[in-house]
């Protein structure tokens, strides 16, 4: 059986890894356009600070990355997050902590006494009985009342997906609160019923010593395959009772094809051969974002916590801060502080095509206004996501379903990234063992 799998980023490296673990006699080939393995998931050094420009890692309250972690034998370089990673702020015209107990959310500023009382009204606020896809700003203030929603909600989807309640499907991007509602009547409820918050975040940040990279290599290097890393996909299609994928490197013909590029990259590649797949796949919308990394030798702040997110009302350049080197110590030299700025998504996408220079600006006034920041940074490092994250609109659920049912017509062709079901890594993770283990008992 001879396999391919295009993109090299966490889903298609899973997918790879399960796979060749269930079948290894079988011909596996892995494409990727980019230099390096990874998608989003990459670790750069500069000058002994060490910025991710995605993602920092994973929770632990599933149990789908760290599971990868031990099957691939990665144990050695996980890294749990630091204990003060357990703080974090709201930034909503100042900056106060999230609270984490139900004493200290009575005591927060962050919402006034009536709202206080709106939220713990949750309870008995009946279920919602007709069908269809919610807004999460729709389900939030139907739940848990307005303020919490424009504050702790908005905050919380600018930290995750870069948007804002009113523009996400909450079914699409939160199925674990709507499911709470419909098992248990609400939310309280079933998080009683439960005894865990499923609902929220939850679980300890997990990421790798030296950053996700880390485990990206290890995962090459024990990934027995051919691999094209840096040839680009140029063509996708049926030949005969097999399908041929065309790169700068090599024509070959393949018994399965794992696609797990992006969509508006994917699309590319059946423009020719199926178009009406091309044209779904670039239904699928994408929010913009940029990182700015900085590296401080002495900065004059204790960034004591896991760092801040802004809200819509708050108005500020940036989306969130997050405090690196409190997070994972080894993110900056001894003595050092490495902080990374998040700029763009659905509230201002323009800054995201800002030049270096204009992103620095950017990042410096959010530190200024959130923080009392203004010292300037020794170390700068910046990275721009044109298509940065899924956006997980209201009808996305049916632009993937539409997608899958399609893709269901084409015999050895699969799909798996976290544009479709699931931007978190746990998710991606996920996604990529199950279709491992749907292709290895299929054969």
């Amino acid at each position: 059986m001879k396999v391919a799998i295009v993109g090299a980023g966490i889903s298609g490296l899973t997918t790879a890894f399960y796979l060749r673990r269930a079948r290894p006699d079988w011909d596996l080939s892995i494409f990727d356009a980019g230099a390096r393995a990874g998608g989003t998931m990459q670790t750069f050094d500069v000058q002994g600070f060490r910025f991710e420009a995605g993602g920092n890692g994973f929770l632990s309250n599933k149990p789908d990355s760290l599971r990868l972690v031990e099957d691939s034998g990665a144990g050695e370089v996980l890294l749990r997050s630091s204990d003060l990673a357990r703080k974090r702020f709201i930034f909503d015209g100042a900056l106060q902590p999230l609270p984490e107990s139900p004493g200290a959310f009575l005591k927060t500023k962050l919402l006034t006494w009536p709202q206080k009382l709106r939220v713990a009204g949750e309870f008995f606020v009946p279920p919602r009985r007709e069908g269809g896809e919610e807004t999460l700003q729709q389900f939030g203030y139907r739940r848990v009342g307005k303020g919490l929603t424009d504050v702790f909600l908005d905050a919380m989807t600018a930290g995750i997906y870069g948007t804002t309640p009113a523009k996400i499907s909450v079914n699409a991007a939160f199925p674990l609160i709507v499911n709470l509602e419909n098992e248990y009547g609400g939310l309280f409820k079933g998080m009683l019923a439960k005894r865990k918050k499923e609902a929220g975040p939850g679980g300890v940040l997990m990421s790798f010593k030296g950053g996700v990279s880390t485990l990206i290599e290890h995962l090459r290097r024990s990934i027995e395959a051919d691999w094209h890393i840096g040839q680009p996909v140029v063509a996708i299609g049926r030949d005969a009772d097999r399908w041929r994928i065309d790169s700068p490197d090599t024509s070959a013909r393949f018994d399965q094809v794992v696609v797990a590029a992006q969509p508006h990259d994917s699309a590319g590649m059946f423009s020719a051969s199926d178009p009406e797949l091309a044209r779904l796949m670039g239904l699928v919308e994408f929010t913009p974002i940029a990182v700015v990394g900085l590296g401080y030798r002495a900065l004059r702040h204790t960034l004591d916590g896991f760092g801040l997110l802004t809200t819509s009302a708050a108005r500020q350049p940036v989306l969130g801060v997050l405090w690196d080197s409190s997070i994972f110590p080894d993110r900056a030299p001894p003595g050092g502080s490495a902080l990374r700025v998040m700029i763009g998504g659905q509230r201002n996408p323009e800054l995201v095509d800002q030049d270096e220079q204009g992103l620095l600006g950017t990042a410096m006034a959010g530190l200024s206004a959130t923080m009392g920041v203004t010292q300037e940074p020794d170390v700068v490092f910046s990275h721009r996501w044109a298509k940065g994250i899924p956006h997980y609109r209201l009808g996305h659920l049916a632009k993937v379903d539409a997608i899958f049912a399609h893709v269901a017509r084409q015999p050895g062709l699969h799909l798996v990234c976290n544009a479709y079901k699931g931007i978190a890594m746990n998710d991606c993770v996920r996604n990529g063992r199950e279709l491992a283990s749907k292709l290895a008992g299929a054969a």
